[in-house]
């Protein structure tokens, strides 16, 4: 009977998605118990209605458990399921996007990269290893399965720091497959993908043994997708993350006093506070039982870690021989295998040239930040802040290193302190 914790399950839309592909899974359906647990006892509440709803709606057998006592939930557990937001919208992600606006850095989403991305992993990455540490004590041998971001720096992190066997997952390689087979006029590609987090490349893109670059290549962008369509031109690979977050891990589509480049790429800046007040305001009116299937990986990695088929994914690894040309501390996104034997990912050897140089502009961010989040280094914050993409195009260094200090004042408690008050030189 597998235990599966769901750390964050406040998270309704999320948790009503995973419980129920998991209640499809005919091995499952039966024989699981859903702990959920979150430090808000109303969401979490309305996360146990809907888990109890939708195995009614199943017929299942499946029990389901709520506590607002995490080691409760990890206790015996054989999956967990992290799908949490430390400090939540209010304050830490209007703090996120307010504070850099009064610099003239404006941001789409900030929560992988840019200075909002450093902001999320520096206040995540300890809430995160909190609960490897429950888990080293409590079930050690669990497999964590993590959609919280910044994906690529907590799975890092947890890799540095913890002997808990994490993988991350995300629904941008199977989202952008779906997208790209729409834009094509196609039921469905097959392809083949390996990077990072959120700046991965379709390697390999065909139909019934058709290159489908070239076919690619002629297609008029959507309005919405501008970005990633220009990247694909100038850089010969397509991206996995949409044009919005895109826009802000590089330093060509957002820069101040540049309109015209909003409008030309379609750049929807402050999207993630609109999303965020719009999943408020779903929240308050009620989450509907759904009982369709989702395209998330969580539950055919766990029905094939069980005995059942052995299920193909992209997941999110340390860089243990996997992709040559990036660093082997790194987080890396590649293909893997879950079955009996665990998560087993796939090498891909080095990848085009350009793309692992434009990937490495991303990696030495996260490294910087997991850096300072696990050694407490002040001047990795600042550092990790000037090789930002777009924050190093937008701002001097002086005043990106006063945006930090304005940055970590305003979050106060929710980021742990760091060494030193302001900025030291590096010797």
């Amino acid at each position: 009977m597998p235990k599966i914790a769901f750390v964050g399950a406040g998270s309704t839309v999320f948790t009503r998605n995973l419980v129920g592909d998991v209640l499809y899974q005919p091995e499952l359906r039966d024989s699981t118990e859903f702990a959920l647990m979150d430090i808000d006892a109303e969401r979490l509440r309305g996360a146990e209605i809907i888990a109890d709803r939708l195995v009614e709606a199943h017929g299942a057998g499946a029990t389901v458990t709520a506590t607002t006592d995490r080691r409760a939930a990890l206790d015996g557990a054989d999956y967990v399921v992290t799908s949490f937001q430390v400090g939540g919208y209010k304050p830490s992600t209007v703090i996120d996007f307010e504070v850099p606006k009064r610099f003239g850095l404006r941001q789409t989403i900030a929560d992988t990269l840019g200075i909002g991305g450093i902001m999320r992993g520096l206040r995540t990455i300890p809430v995160l290893l909190d609960v490897c540490r429950d888990l080293e004590e409590l079930s050690p041998d669990a497999l964590l399965l993590n959609y919280v971001n910044p994906m690529a720096m907590l799975c890092w992190a947890t890799a540095e720091a913890s002997s808990i066997r994490t993988v991350g997952l995300c629904h941008s390689v199977q989202g952008t497959a779906a997208q790209l087979a729409d834009d094509l006029g196609l039921p469905n590609v097959d392809y083949e993908v390996a990077g990072i987090n959120h700046v991965a490349f379709f390697l390999r893109l065909e139909h019934e043994g058709e290159d489908l670059y070239p076919r690619l290549r002629e297609v008029t962008p959507p309005d919405w997708n501008r970005v990633r369509y220009k990247l694909f031109e100038h850089f010969g690979h397509f991206v996995t993350e949409s044009s919005e977050h895109f826009a802000e891990y590089s330093p060509w589509f957002i820069k101040d006093g540049r309109e015209d480049l909003i409008e030309a790429f379609n750049v929807p800046l402050d999207e993630y506070p609109r999303r965020c007040e719009a999943q408020i305001a779903a929240w308050e009116r009620g989450v509907e039982i759904n009982t369709e299937r989702s395209h998330e990986y969580g539950a055919d990695i766990i029905r094939a870690c069980e005995g059942g088929p052995e299920f193909e994914f992209n997941g999110n690894v340390p860089n243990r021989g996997l992709i040559d040309n990036l660093p082997p501390d790194c987080c890396v996104e590649v293909p893997c295998v879950a079955s009996a034997r665990g998560i087993e990912p796939r090498a891909v050897g080095s990848l085009p040239r350009q793309l692992a140089a434009l990937i490495q502009t991303n990696v030495n961010v996260q490294g910087l930040t997991v850096e300072a989040a696990l050694t407490g280094n002040r001047n990795a914050v600042y550092q990790a802040a000037m090789l930002d993409p777009h924050t190093g195009a937008e701002l001097s260094l002086d005043e990106i290193a006063e945006l930090v200090d304005a940055l970590l004042e305003a979050h106060g408690d929710w980021i742990p302190a760091l060494d030193g008050r302001s900025l030291e030189r590096a010797r």
